[in-house]
């Protein structure tokens, strides 16, 4: 299965990261062009190796980026967002019913990318 799924969207391209079980673990931002939703992709590769992780439901002062971030949602799922080095958000979570749920997204996110993963796999 493919970990990253780039798919059209009405206002342009879309990336999934997904398990292996087919879940989606984190998606991507639009982008207007699919190079640039693949530059996107591998945005995420780098972010996320080298990423802090802030809870923003805590008093913990802001980590430099680039970082994932742990926050509520307005509904109150938990979800985490990944930023790169220069703030953009590359990739937000799916809502988790609790936190430990959360924190083993960011813990899948990191494994699938470091599993014998490399850029070519992108595919859509």
């Amino acid at each position: 299965m493919e970990r990253f799924v780039v798919r059209k969207t009405p206002s342009g391209y879309k990336f999934d990261l997904r398990a292996a079980n087919g879940e989606t673990v984190a998606s991507s931002q639009v982008y207007a062009t699919r190079a640039a939703c693949l530059r996107g992709a591998e945005g995420l590769i780098r972010a996320a190796l080298d990423a802090r992780v802030w809870d923003r439901t805590g008093a913990d002062a802001p980590a430099r980026n680039p970082r994932f971030e742990i926050y509520r949602d307005r509904a109150g799922a938990w979800r985490f967002r990944l930023r790169a080095r220069n703030g953009a958000v590359v990739a937000s979570s799916e809502p988790y019913a609790g936190r430990a749920g959360c924190e083993n997204g960011i813990q899948s996110v990191r494994r699938l990318i470091t599993e014998g993963f490399s850029p070519e796999v992108l595919g859509e």
